[in-house]
């Protein structure tokens, strides 16, 4: 077993006190054997069709040759650049695979017409388009699907050598990809997004990437037979006991790379975390950390840190084992499974179904409504620097200034309570908005999430409705420069973007939750946003 995990604290204390009894109750045996009255009653229906990812590493093996024998014929003939359209699961793996592995892989999980744009724009003669999508209606998906067929069309590229499709099998991509002559590799579809990662959805971009991806299994297969022990070594168990298991409840869990070779390990567990724990007012939030985060100085009482170090260091953490953190090492692929099965433990300890997301599609209905509607956009509260300022009336009732508008959002931030900063831009443009997470921790003292949307949406977006209703919302909009058409659709990119964050805000405002949307209209409103944000600015 080469994964290795160290507790401390109250997370020692869970694991110590919790593990006996999962190993007792046969967990980790009956999630490797598909059982699915593990998560009680209410959850078999769905956990009975939702397993198939402990066996994605055998199920997976044939699609290595195949993966591999595209990529040398795509390569044969020029096309070397890779581009994914994938939101959530179908990107996030993709995402942590190739930046570990050192390939470069052009991840398109955005509808901002600018970083569309980037895209279409970059060696567009040597490019090959994954389109990644689980239930095939992917609107966001869709849209860059659409776009590109109409660029390697304009560019004289038949669009039948350039697009592979990702999908369920039967799903209406499925049916229309074939009809459309694509190449099409079918995942299991006994897998649920988050849990992809070993599937198809994790491996063919990855490996037309050049990602070694028979090593990546590899990796995987080393811990299958830990996991699947009911012993009380087993690492699954022990993460699952530690994140889920200490009383009280921490029910933040910060996750750093401190050291480690794994590149973005953190920003897919969060929607593994969030997605799969954050419902019936409950859950588990996952907050993405730097080293320089200032919720590793001031620790709240109820964040559990994980550190991710390499094996070397391990053992030379006991500043952080007596600081209460849980600091574990190990390879990407046993990681991978290490946290599936624990996030699987979690759940039942928590008492949730985590195979369900029932409050992601609430901001996509919203967001089809709009877009379909086409209202006019409601005015702003009022414009200071550049930035529209709307919100709900909670946070903005008797405010007229920016900084203003900031401190009464914050101000609602209770003692258990988050702060969720949700950037609908193009990330590419304005990479320096992830700096407004750490000057918000820092004056909130509470953790405080960062992400881009709208993929959080498919991540996160679970956990801000249906988790516990303690978190307070910034979102940041900005005007694009330049649309972009979507062919055969009467919306843009642009208008969806917009239409996306609206519904999102409309959603959270409906569930109680307090909004503060700022919609950067120039350059500088930049500027006027980071002084609104530090008030020692």
């Amino acid at each position: 077993m080469s994964v290795r995990i160290l507790t401390g604290g109250a997370a020692r204390e869970a694991v110590e006190r919790v593990v006996p009894q999962l190993v007792a109750d046969k967990v980790a045996s009956g999630i490797t054997g598909l059982d699915p009255d593990l998560w009680g009653e209410a959850a078999v229906e769905e956990s009975s069709k939702r397993l198939g990812w402990t066996e994605a590493v055998a199920t997976s093996r044939p699609l290595v040759a195949e993966i591999t024998a595209l990529r040398e014929d795509l390569r044969a003939k020029g096309v070397d650049h890779i581009v994914l359209g994938g939101m959530g699961g179908s990107s996030l793996a993709p995402e942590v695979i190739t930046r570990t592995a050192g390939v470069a892989l052009t991840v398109l999980d955005s509808t901002d017409p600018g970083q569309v744009l980037s895209a279409l724009q970059d060696r567009l003669e040597r490019s090959a388009l994954v389109v990644s999508s689980k239930s095939g209606s992917t609107v966001e998906t869709d849209s860059q699907r659409r776009v590109y067929e109409k660029a390697f069309a304009d560019a004289g590229i038949d669009p039948r050598e350039r697009i592979i499709v990702v999908t369920d099998p039967g799903s209406p991509l499925d049916s229309s990809a074939r009809e459309a002559g694509y190449r099409v590799f079918n995942a299991d579809p006994n897998v649920g997004g988050r849990f992809s990662a070993l599937t198809a959805f994790g491996l063919v971009p990855s490996g037309l990437a050049g990602a070694d991806i028979a090593e990546l299994l590899d990796e995987a297969e080393s811990e299958l037979v830990y996991l699947a022990v009911d012993q009380d070594d087993n690492p699954g168990l022990i993460l699952g006991a530690a994140l889920a298991g200490a009383s009280p409840l921490k029910d933040k869990t910060g996750i750093v790379a401190d050291g480690t070779h794994i590149v973005g390990f953190a920003d897919w567990a969060e929607q593994l975390v969030a997605e799969s724990t954050g419902k019936e007012g409950k859950g588990l939030l996952p907050v993405v950390l730097g080293l320089d985060a200032p919720e590793l100085s001031d620790v709240p009482e109820d964040l559990q840190v994980v550190r991710l170090v390499d094996e070397a260091t391990l053992s030379r953490n006991s500043e952080h084992l007596a600081a209460g953190e849980i600091v574990m090492s190990g390879t990407l692929g046993e990681l991978i499974l290490v946290w599936e099965y624990a996030i699987a433990v979690a759940g039942r300890l928590l008492g949730i179904n985590p195979f369900d997301q029932p409050d992601v599609e609430s901001a996509k209905i919203a967001a089809r409504g709009l877009l379909d509607a086409r209202p006019e956009p409601t005015p702003p509260a009022f414009t200071e620097g550049g930035i529209e300022v709307r919100g709900t009336d909670d946070v903005l009732s008797g405010v007229t200034d920016l900084r203003a508008a900031v401190q009464a959002l914050l101000a609602q931030v209770g003692p258990t309570g988050y702060v969720a900063i949700q950037a609908y831009v193009n990330r590419l443009a304005l990479p320096r908005l992830e700096e407004t997470r750490n000057i918000v921790a820092a004056e909130v003292h509470r953790p405080v999430t960062f992400g881009w949307g709208p993929r959080f949406l498919h991540s996160t977006g679970q956990y801000h409705k249906g988790g516990p209703a303690v978190g307070v919302f910034l979102q940041i909009t900005a005007d694009a420069p330049e649309d972009l058409e979507i062919p055969d659709r009467p919306f843009t990119f642009g208008q969806l973007i917009q239409a996306q964050a609206t519904g999102d805000a409309t959603v959270l405002a409906d569930h109680g939750r307090p909004v503060l949307r700022l919609n950067l209209t120039s350059d500088a409103a930049t500027t006027a946003l980071f002084d609104a944000l530090n008030p020692r600015a």
